[in-house]
């Protein structure tokens, strides 16, 4: 009994001798080599793209199956210039055979050495890998395929360990020949170890991304026996330019059917000023702060697919103001996005281009004028818009304004803020704003409500003058159209009115004008006193707007002592004026310097020049002839008042005499 078990066991083991003796001798008298066609056609078949091993097929059976061969090449399909979309110096791997009789996949290395990829999207907009996966060919005759081996319910394995998978040397380009952009990683090393079905598999990868160091570490899977099946985790935190740290952490699903995402972003604060320097270029956008986007950091929960993507618990953090946001958008080649913008404080003048160069005789002092340009707004006809933006409190040079609200929406070149509300200066502001781009020239409109602003401050902040006081109360409508400033000067055409109460002009005093022609108009010179000023308890303003001339008709100021009309017109593109004031008094005004009581005596007053130096001076010769026509009304009262008009006439005579002597800027 002991003998046959004897022999057995000696059979056995010099069977198995013989077996790995086989195993490591028959590499060398396999010539795998021989067989190079036809691995090229199947991988063809396999890819859809043509397939050439340049160099020396190796095989090894003992103690783990291997084979290495060298100088991939996998063309491109037509259409493309460059002449490989993957080429690799050199590809290794190495599988135990005994555990691969049974479905269990266990590899020593897998080494891919100096592959490069050129991902390339051609003018007409197609990108090489897009036949990645077809077959090419058919399927060779009497050659079945093994329909247990790529079934969509995953790979034929039952488990998987493989103890490094590594990429040393890797090349990807990316280029765009219809935009001319390009990218490149380089000097790519990926180390994988320890990868199987059940565990996560950590990764390791440096690169260069256009010559700047970029780093990803972490954690992908567990990849499960079926991939795609489930969700795939992934914790990975990336590094780049020694100054961006950004961690990603959710899940890919179904990447071989209908992909998509769900991932929280972490970036770091970091400065994206030395971020762009550290690239050796210049920062793309000039700000009037140069320390402005000295500080970013964001977070957010993203979910997307190829066709959409959603952002929400939005958290971006641009110097001082934090901005809470939300983004959902769909069908990129024509956005349609919907969103929602909350900041909590914005210095918004930080941000603006720095300011335009003095002129020096009407001309840039900066050499290399532009010419005139047209703006293409096709791409501002694309998308279509919904969402709104909250801002608590908002500055733009010297104007303040708190609670800011907005509802945009857009469609095939038109949008509308509507409503758009805001607290200023003490009141309120609302109304709405449409923009048309359909066209080549932009079309505006503005429809706005004021309520209970305070003027002066107001004024001081936007024009810096500081000429009228009061609590504004205001309408307007208004249309335009234009790309710039003088464009829409000239287009400017509406109406509305504008109402202040309890109120100011500053720099000039009416009532003095009726009581003292001579103070008012600055023949006295008053050094040291207070600026002249006519206080009033209501003024209106009517309006209309034609072609950028501003035209009231009856606009009215009341005041205790006055009752003023006022009538003409203000251009607003030659920034001239021409005005007649007609102040009636209703009280009598002695004192001020005056000789004698001028209850309802009326001096209309004339206002010319510009904008920055406008003139005011009494008109005389119409007050005179007014006078002379009231008295001719009555010729009895005529008679006995004449001597007392011809002394009031040869005093406002003699005072416009002197009056014509000594305006500094009359005619």
């Amino acid at each position: 009994m002991k003998r046959p078990l004897k022999k057995w066991l000696l059979g056995a083991v010099s069977l198995g001798f013989l077996v790995m003796a086989a195993l490591l001798v028959m590499p060398r008298f396999i010539d795998l080599n021989r067989y190079k066609a036809y691995l090229e056609k199947r991988l063809s078949t396999m890819t859809g793209y043509p397939v050439t091993l340049g160099g020396k097929i190796d095989l090894s059976l003992f103690p783990w199956v291997g084979f290495a061969f060298t100088d991939l090449h996998i063309g491109n399909p037509d259409g493309f210039a460059e002449k490989d979309f993957v080429s690799a110096e050199a590809i290794e791997m190495r599988v135990k055979l005994i555990p691969l009789l049974s479905g269990d996949l266990e590899v020593k290395r897998f080494v891919v050495d100096s592959p490069r990829i050129v991902l390339v999207k051609n003018r007409g907009g197609r990108g090489n890998w897009e036949r990645l996966g077809r077959k090419s060919a058919p399927e060779t005759p009497g050659i079945a395929e093994d329909r247990t081996t790529s079934t969509a319910a995953g790979l034929p394995i039952r488990s998987l360990a493989v103890q490094e998978l590594a990429v040393r040397n890797g090349l990807l380009l990316w280029r765009d020949d219809k935009s001319s952009a390009s990218s490149e990683i380089s000097q790519l090393r990926v180390d994988m170890k320890s990868v199987s079905w059940n565990r996560p598999i950590y990764l390791d990868l440096a690169a260069h991304l256009d010559g700047h160091p970029l780093t990803v570490k972490g954690e992908v899977g567990p990849l499960g026996g079926e991939i795609g099946a489930t969700p795939l985790p992934v914790d990975l935190a990336v590094t780049a330019l020694e100054e961006i740290s950004l961690r990603l952490k959710g899940t890919l699903s179904d990447p071989f059917g209908k992909p998509g995402f769900a991932l929280t972003l972490h970036l770091d604060s970091f400065s994206p000023r030395r971020a762009t320097q550290s690239l050796g270029r210049e920062f793309p956008m000039r700000t009037r702060d140069g320390n402005a986007l000295s500080r970013l950091s964001a977070q957010a929960l993203i979910q997307g697919t190829p066709q959409s993507l959603a952002i929400s618990q939005g958290i971006l953090q641009v110097d001082d103001a934090t901005i809470n946001f939300s983004l959902n958008a769909k069908n990129f080649s024509k956005p349609d996005l919907s969103f929602r913008v909350d900041i909590d404080r914005l210095d918004a003048d930080r941000y603006l281009p720095p300011a335009p160069e003095k002129r020096v005789n009407g001309k840039n002092s900066a050499p290399g004028a532009a010419g005139k340009s047209k703006t293409d707004y096709g791409s501002l006809r694309q998308p279509a818009l919904n969402g709104t933006v909250k801002i608590g409190n908002l500055q733009i040079g010297d104007v303040k304004t708190e609670d800011i609200q907005w509802q945009m929406t857009a469609s095939g070149g038109r949008y509308h803020l509507d409503p758009l509300t805001c607290k200023l200066y003490g009141g309120r502001l609302g109304g709405t704003l449409a923009a048309d781009v359909r066209g080549n020239t932009p079309r505006w409109s503005v429809n706005l409500q004021a309520r209970n602003i305070q003027a002066g401050p107001l004024l001081t902040a936007v024009l810096e003058k500081d000429n009228l006081e009061g609590t504004l109360q205001a309408d307007a409508v208004l249309t335009m159209q234009g790309a710039n400033t003088m464009e829409i000067k000239q287009t400017l055409n509406g109406r509305g009115n504008f109402n202040l109460s309890n109120g100011a002009i500053r720099g000039i005093d009416l009532t003095a004008m009726i009581a003292n022609v001579k103070t008012a108009f600055g023949l006295i010179e008053t050094i040291g006193g207070p600026k002249p000023r006519t206080e009033f308890s209501e003024m209106k303003v009517p309006f209309t707007m034609t072609n950028g001339r501003f035209t009231t008709t009856d606009a009215a100021l009341v005041s205790s002592l006055l009752r003023v009309r006022a009538a003409g017109t203000a251009d607003l593109v030659a920034e001239t004026l021409d005005f007649r004031l007609e102040p009636t008094v209703v009280g009598t005004i002695k004192g001020q310097g005056d000789i004698e009581k001028r209850s309802g005596i009326m001096v209309p007053v004339l206002v010319s020049g510009t904008f920055s130096r406008p003139i005011f001076r009494p008109d005389l010769e119409r007050r005179i002839q007014e006078r002379l026509r009231e008295a001719l009304t009555d010729p009895e009262k005529f008679r006995e008042s004449l001597k007392e008009e011809e002394r009031a006439l040869r005093s406002l005579r003699d005072q416009g005499k002197e009056i014509l002597k000594g305006l500094r800027f009359g005619r």
